[in-house]
């Protein structure tokens, strides 16, 4: 029997239920949102059924209404059908996978699972999304074959854009239910697998909360502040922005303080159990409902004087009122910023030797302690610890990886002189002369296993390509400081970006045109993609900012445009070459980034994509062949016989993406906005992409690949161009743009439409990229964009003169 997923029930429409509804709709999943009919109803309003569906209805809203959005693109909510728990509870009969995502009490929970039961089709799969309640103490009174397809699947919030997914097995759940299920979620949902074990709260937030909670106690006995805590506990530590509070504030507090009480509660054995106990000052905050992001202040609180100044402010603990604080300035934070890795970084933080270094490391070492000490209670192996950690709290490193970077042997002894309980099977594993967690051998990673005292494979995905063991095991045929060309087998090569943001800049252009000779003599396809981390990440920001501004303040304009037609020219080389070319992005793909994208044959894009031609943001215009390349992803459907075409309404939206600075709010919104056309890919697991994107090569090859032929094409002309200059007009007279934004835009109206010709012309594609490049050379002349230029690159903000 081949399992398949094609109606799924999700029961309860809260936070996660609505967000869960919401990643299974954008799976392509018809999807019942059933919640429970509201209370003390009057006569009428029961037999109203818009009525008796109030909450289910308000949770979608709340989807459809959500910032930044639970949905990838708005039509996703036609595949969510709304119900309550009285009139349509019938309808799950239907369903392949029923998710409860009810009230986090166990009689709630068992009640309603002995209410599917009856009705769920046989070999449906059940799950719960608890993560404090045992899956033996709800499923215990159901029949064998109920439990036997019972399971916890416990996403994380917001559930589109956290990555991870645990997965527990129940006392009888099948082994192929696991499988399938780990399958689905990593294939078809995009998320990080974590195999769990039924104990509270499972792996991510066992250890996740138990090192916040610590830092907040180990605050307060050392005299820290909120900032100076988030200051250390972030970038230093390859943690995110957010750090420790803010993401708090994000979570919620009376989520966490939730979480810290579950689990307290539900641990009697554990030897650290007070250090989920909650600082008095955050339960006194949750009384004042001061519950972070969702009620408007938290730890942190944003406000707006009438001067419409921001003023950011931080909770005082101990006298629970708002403060102005600055930015804290800790020597080993200084250090740790001139490091050349991560794990330099973190021994400067950890080693340091001020009062914020030795704060972070009795912090980090006991969460380190405990996390070892919680194997093989919660996981078996430390594996699923390091993902959940870095899947489910956007860690950069999991705890047992920033063991290994700080070094194991000098932190142990530092524990030991510092009085800390170092874990028996540490001291163990150390004597045996294991001095790290993980060794890379041959390109393959291993992992020590406390069970057998052993080293074994650290297992991925046969659809996975890991760019990293590639070119450690001398995969790498060419390279220069911002690229390199890493050989992916099978005649396949991957073009990797490497700078800060994987911005473009003169050397890499080179580089990509002396690889495509290479690989015309020695290859059969090219895959251009990355697996820089961060989320979203980036496939590239787009051209190096800093060098242009720097050959704008020289006034070295004919080196300028001389390295504008380079790429432009290295573009069309890889367009037109004689072999497949690919595309992989990924999170922002903005300006340069997506003209790579756009001149490539194909493109396969995560899920998550922010993709667009944001050049007039910064008063330029695209210049790599962007204007043309996306009329022409409009226009090149259009059969060559059908010739009575309106072209303007391919134009309109074409410029408004350039001309307006349209950014994607995911992959499905790029095809939507006409990034992507339709041949285009879109993979919801990044960990796919190189692979995926390899795949696309070898399939052009064996249909015998042949280059596009080069040929002229249609354009709107001047009437595109007046029916522009008309709507800019009255954009300008209502106040939307500047003065310089119509300037601007009237500009890239004339390139798109193919400059002083005639409506329906056919032009060469030299003509469009002559047009893209005077236009950029003219704007970089320009005061006002020299402003908007210094200001992005002071701020990281678009300044609109």
């Amino acid at each position: 029997m081949y399992r398949k997923i094609r109606k799924a029930a999700v029961i309860g429409s809260g936070v996660m239920g609505g967000g869960i509804a919401a990643l299974l709709a954008a799976a392509g999943v018809k999807t019942l949102l059933l919640d429970i009919v509201p209370f003390d109803l009057n006569d009428d309003e029961k037999k109203d059924p818009s009525v008796r569906n109030r909450i289910v209805k308000a949770g979608l809203d709340s989807v459809i209404m959500s910032s930044p959005s639970l949905l990838m693109q708005k039509s996703d909510v036609d595949l969510i059908t709304i119900g309550n728990m009285e009139d349509d509870f019938e309808k799950i009969a239907d369903c392949d996978w029923i998710i409860e995502v009810v009230l986090e009490k166990l009689e709630i929970k068992q009640e309603l699972l002995k209410r599917i039961e009856p009705l769920r089709k046989e070999g449906a799969i059940v799950s719960s999304n608890t993560s404090g309640i045992p899956l033996q103490a709800m499923s215990k009174e159901l029949t064998r074959e109920f439990r036997q397809h019972f399971l916890g699947t416990h996403f994380f919030n917001p559930v589109r854009y956290m990555r991870l997914l645990e997965l527990i097995a129940g006392e009888d759940t099948l082994p192929e239910i696991m499988e399938f299920m780990a399958d689905y979620g990593e294939r078809i949902l995009g998320k990080g697998i974590v195999w769990a074990k039924d104990t509270p709260n499972f792996v991510g937030n066992r250890i996740g909360v138990q090192g916040i909670v610590k830092a907040m106690q180990f605050m307060l006995e050392e005299g820290l502040t909120i900032p100076e805590v988030d200051s250390l506990f972030g970038v230093a530590m390859g943690r995110p922005k957010t750090a420790m509070f803010k993401t708090s504030d994000i979570v919620g507090l009376d989520t966490l303080g939730h979480v810290a009480r579950n689990t307290y509660e539900l641990i009697d054995g554990d030897e650290d159990r007070e250090s989920f106990v909650i600082p008095e000052f955050v339960n006194k905050m949750i009384e004042k409902k001061l519950l972070g992001k969702k009620s408007g202040s938290g730890f942190y609180k944003t406000d707006l004087t009438p001067e419409w100044k921001i003023i950011r402010t931080v909770i005082n603990p101990e006298t629970l009122e708002y403060e102005e604080y600055d930015q804290p300035n800790f020597k080993c934070l200084k250090n740790a910023k001139k490091g050349k890795s991560l794990n330099e970084s973190i021994k400067a933080v950890v080693y340091g030797s001020d009062k914020g270094a030795k704060f972070a490391w009795a912090t980090v070492a006991h969460n380190l302690v405990y996390a070892a000490n919680r194997i093989p209670e919660i996981s078996d192996t430390i594996v699923e610890v390091d993902r959940a950690m870095k899947w489910g709290f956007n860690f950069e490193m999991g705890p047992f990886e920033t063991w290994d970077a700080m070094g194991l042997e000098e932190s142990v002894s530092k524990m030991k002189q510092d009085g800390i309980t170092v874990p028996q099977k540490i001291t163990e594993m150390l004597q045996s002369g294991n001095t790290s967690f993980y060794k890379t051998i041959e390109g393959k990673t291993f992992y020590y296993d406390f069970s057998d005292h052993d080293y074994h494979e650290r297992a991925i995905s046969d659809n996975i390509i890991s760019l990293k063991p590639k070119k450690d095991t001398g995969g790498v045929v060419k390279s220069c400081r911002s690229a390199s060309l890493i050989d992916i087998d099978d005649g396949v090569f991957c073009l990797e970006f490497h700078t800060k943001m994987n911005a473009l800049n003169g050397e890499m252009i080179d580089f990509t045109n002396d690889i495509l000779d290479y690989i015309d003599q020695n290859g059969r396809g090219l895959v251009i993609g990355n697996q820089a981390g961060g989320m979203p990440g980036a496939f590239s920001a787009g051209a190096d900012l800093s060098e242009v501004a720097g050959a704008i303040k020289e006034k070295k304009f004919t080196d300028l445009e001389k390295m504008i037609e380079k790429l432009q020219t290295t573009l069309q080389k890889g367009k037109y070459a004689p072999f497949p070319v690919v595309a992989a992005p990924y999170g922002i793909t903005l300006g340069g980034g997506c003209e790579v994208c756009l001149a490539s044959d194909k493109i396969v894009a995560h899920a998550e994509l922010y993709m667009g031609l944001v050049e007039i943001g910064v008063g330029l215009i695209p210049a790599g062949g962007g204007c043309m390349n996306l009329w022409k992803r409009f226009t090149r459907s259009i059969p060559e016989s059908v010739t009575d075409v309106d072209l303007a309404k391919f134009f309109i939206p074409v410029f408004m993406n350039i001309g307006m600075a349209k950014i994607s709010t995911s992959a499905a919104d790029a095809r939507m906005n006409g990034f992507l056309g339709i041949s285009d890919r879109i993979v919801f697991n990044r960990d796919y992409l190189i692979g995926e994107a390899k795949k696309e090569v070898l399939r052009m090859v064996g249909d015998g690949y042949r280059p596009p032929i080069k040929r002229k094409y249609k354009v709107l002309g001047e009437s595109g161009q007046g029916m522009i200059n008309a709507e800019l007009f009255n954009m300008q007279e209502a106040k939307f743009v500047s003065k310089y934004d119509v300037f601007l835009a009237k500009r890239i109206a004339y390139v798109i439409s193919g400059g002083d010709v005639r409506t329906g012309s056919k032009v060469n594609e030299d003509v469009i990229l002559k047009l893209e490049r005077e236009a950029f050379i003219d704007f970089a002349k320009e005061e006002k964009t020299i402003d908007r230029i210094e200001h992005m690159l002071k701020t990281g903000k678009p300044l609109r003169n």
